[in-house]
C-alpha cells in the first residue's frame, strides 16, 4: 500500500524521505573506513619465498621476536621467530638499527630480501632498512637462551616456554591433529558434543578424582580467612548439595548423547589426582573420546585403527616430520644430538602407524606369553605375570614387541575383575579350557616403547546386569527401580548412594541400545609422534603433583 501511495505521489514527503535519506549539515560526507588491519607475510611464507630477480631485490616487512642477535664491529646479525616455523629469518642490521633490540622483544623489520652469498645456511637474507621495536625486552632476566636448558628447568616457565622452536611447533601440530580429526569424524556422520567439566560421579572408580568446592574450602593456614563479613570456613559441599568432581572422562555424559544421536565424540581435558611422577603421568591431560551404537568390538578397533592412520596421513602431508629434526636438534643436549637414529626412529613409527594392519590378540594368549618368556628366561619381568594383577608398563612393552613387531597392538579381553563397572561382559576370546575368571568386551592399543595409548569397550547396555555389576563393584548396594528418575529431591543421601550414579541407571531404565565407545590419550600419541620422552613437554601448561604453574 505504501509503493502505490508513493508511485501515484500522493505522499511526497515519505517518498522523498525514503529515496533521499537526511544528512546533518555539521557532519562532513561519510567515508568508507577500513577496518582490517594490515596483514603481514609470516617468516615461514618469506623463507619458502624467492626475492624478485633484479638487483634491488623485493622490499618486503615482517615482525617476530628477537631470538638471538650478535653484534660485530660493521653490521648485526638478528634472528627472528614468529611461530610459523621452527626457521629463524636472519636480517643483516647496521649497527646504529640494532641500538636497544635484545632477546625476547618483539621487533617490527622492514627490508630488502636478497639471496645470500654462497656457502650460506640461508639461501636468502633481509637486508634491514628500518627496525622498530613494538616489544622490549629485558634480556638480563630474560630466562631462554639460545644455549641448552634442561627440560626440568623450562617446565618452570611454562609461559615463556611457549617461545621456543619446538613449542611453536607442538602448538601448531596439536592445531592441525584437532582439524584433522574434526574432519574425520565430520565425514563419517559423528557429532561433536561438549561434556561437563564438573561432574557428580567418577567414571572409573578409582578414586583418583580432583573434589570442587567453593573458595571457603581453602582458609589461609594459621588464621581465618575472612571473605566478605564472615570469617570462612571448610566447604560443606553446601554450593553443589553433594560432594562434586573434576571430570576424569566424558564417557557417561556421551552415553547420553548417543542415546539420540547414535554416534557422538568429543575431545576435551580431563583429570587425574595420581600422585606418580612418571614420563607417561599428568594432572591434567586431553582426551578424545567416542561412543556410538554397535554390537561389534572389531568394529570400534577398526574405527579407532582408521582413525589413527588419517590422522597421521594427514599430518605426513605437512613439513612437521623435516621441521621436529631441527628443533629436536636445537633443543637437545650435545649429546643427545650425536645419536644418528633419530630421524630413522621417528620415520619408520609414522610409517608402521600409517600401512598395514595392526596385530589383535586376547588377554589370555598375552599372558600365556609372558609367562612362556618368564619360564624360559627370555625375560626377567620385575612383576610376575598374573592373571588378576592386569598388564604392568614392562608387560605391555614386551608384547608391544613381541607381537607387534614395530607396529600398535590391539589386547582384547581383560578379566572382567579388573575393568570399571560399565563394560559388557565378552562372549568369546577366551580358552574353554581355562579356568580363568569372565572377561569384558574391550580392549586397550599398545604402542611401542609407550604402550597403552586407547582404551575402549562395549557398554552394558541392560539394566539388571548393570545393576548387578555396580553392586559386585561396590557403587551402588541397593537400587529401587520403581523411583522417579534422577529427581534430586527424592534420591536417598545415604552411603549407598555416594558414587551419584543413579542417573547414569536412568540410561538404561528409559531405553538403551547395545553401544560400545573409547578414549584416546592424545597428549600420549603426541609424545609418541613427535619422540618426547615426557608428557609434561608436549603440554603446553603440564600439572602434575607438586606443580601447578601459571
Amino acid at each position: 500500500m505504501l509503493w502505490r501511495l508513493l508511485r501515484h505521489r500522493r505522499l511526497p514527503h515519505l517518498r522523498r524521505t525514503c529515496y533521499r535519506p537526511l544528512q546533518r549539515a555539521d557532519l562532513p560526507p561519510r567515508r568508507h573506513v577500513s577496518t582490517n588491519p594490515k596483514i603481514l607475510p609470516t617468516i615461514a611464507s618469506v623463507l619458502a619465498s624467492r626475492p624478485v630477480d633484479s638487483p634491488e631485490g623485493t622490499t618486503i616487512e615482517v615482525v617476530g621476536s628477537v631470538r638471538t642477535l650478535r653484534r660485530q664491529k660493521h653490521r648485526a646479525f638478528l634472528e627472528l621467530g614468529d611461530g610459523s616455523t621452527v626457521r629463524s629469518l636472519q636480517a643483516l642490521l647496521d649497527p646504529d638499527l640494532a641500538q636497544g633490540l635484545s632477546t625476547g622483544a618483539l621487533v617490527a623489520v622492514t627490508g630488502v630480501w636478497r639471496p645470500s652469498p654462497p656457502g650460506k645456511e640461508q639461501c636468502y637474507e633481509l637486508h634491514a632498512q628500518t627496525v622498530n621495536t613494538i616489544g622490549a625486552s629485558d634480556s638480563e632476566r630474560y630466562p631462554i637462551q639460545k644455549k641448552y636448558q634442561t627440560p626440568e628447568f623450562l617446565r618452570t616457565i611454562p609461559h615463556l616456554r611457549l617461545r621456543l622452536p619446538l613449542q611453536t611447533l607442538l602448538a601448531r601440530l596439536r592445531s592441525e591433529s584437532d582439524f584433522l580429526l574434526a574432519q574425520f569424524f565430520r565425514e563419517r556422520g559423528f557429532l561433536r558434543v561438549q561434556t561437563p567439566v564438573i561432574t557428580s560421579s567418577d567414571c572409573e572408580g578409582a578414586g583418583e578424582v580432583f573434589s570442587v568446592g567453593s573458595s571457603a574450602s581453602v582458609p589461609s593456614v594459621g588464621s581465618d580467612r575472612v571473605v566478605g563479613n564472615k570469617a570462612s570456613t571448610p566447604d560443606d559441599d553446601s554450593f553443589f548439595r553433594k560432594s562434586k568432581f573434576l571430570t576424569v572422562s566424558a564417557q557417561l555424559h556421551l552415553e547420553a548423547y548417543m542415546q539420540e544421536h547414535s554416534k557422538v565424540w568429543t575431545f576435551a581435558p580431563t583429570f587425574r589426582a595420581e600422585r606418580s611422577d612418571t614420563p607417561r603421568h599428568v594432572s591434567e591431560f586431553w582426551m578424545l573420546e567416542v561412543e556410538m551404537r554397535s554390537c561389534s568390538l572389531e568394529e570400534i578397533m577398526d574405527l579407532v585403527e582408521a582413525m589413527i592412520k588419517s590422522l597421521v596421513r594427514g599430518l605426513a602431508q605437512n613439513p612437521f616430520m623435516e621441521e621436529l629434526m631441527v628443533a629436536r636438534r636445537s633443543s637437545e643436549s650435545s649429546e643427545r644430538q650425536k645419536l644418528p637414529t633419530e630421524s630413522d626412529l621417528l620415520s619408520s613409527r609414522w610409517e608402521e602407524l600409517e600401512h598395514g594392519a595392526w596385530p589383535r590378540i586376547t588377554y589370555t594368549r598375552a599372558m600365556q606369553l609372558l609367562l612362556d618368556s618368564t619360564r624360559s628366561g627370555e625375560s626377567n619381568f620385575v612383576h610376575r605375570p598374573d592373571w588378576e594383577s592386569g598388564l604392568q608398563l614392562e608387560h605391555e612393552r614386551y608384547i608391544a614387541a613381541k607381537v607387534g613387531q614395530g607396529k600398535p597392538v590391539y589386547v582384547t579381553d581383560y578379566p572382567q575383575t579388573i575393568k570399571p563397572f560399565y563394560m559388557l561382559p565378552s562372549t568369546t576370546g577366551i580358552s574353554q579350557e581355562t579356568e580363568a575368571p569372565p572377561t569384558a568386551a574391550c580392549f586397550d592399543l599398545l604402542l611401542p616403547e609407550l604402550c597403552e595409548v586407547v582404551g575402549g569397550s562395549l557398554r552394558e547396555h541392560r539394566l539388571q546386569e548393570l545393576v548387578t555389576s555396580m553392586q559386585r563393584q561396590d557403587h551402588i548396594q541397593e537400587f529401587d527401580y520403581e523411583r522417579p528418575a534422577n529427581d534430586p529431591d527424592t534420591l536417598p543421601t545415604t552411603p549407598e548412594t555416594r558414587k551419584n550414579l543413579e542417573w547414569y541407571i536412568d540410561l538404561r531404565r528409559f531405553g538403551s541400545v547395545p553401544h560400545g565407545g573409547f578414549g584416546f590419550g592424545f597428549d600420549r600419541f603426541l609424545c609418541y609422534l613427535t619422540g618426547m620422552r615426557n608428557i609434561k613437554d608436549v603440554i603446553p601448561w603440564p600439572r602434575y603433583h607438586g606443580r601447578c604453574d601459571c
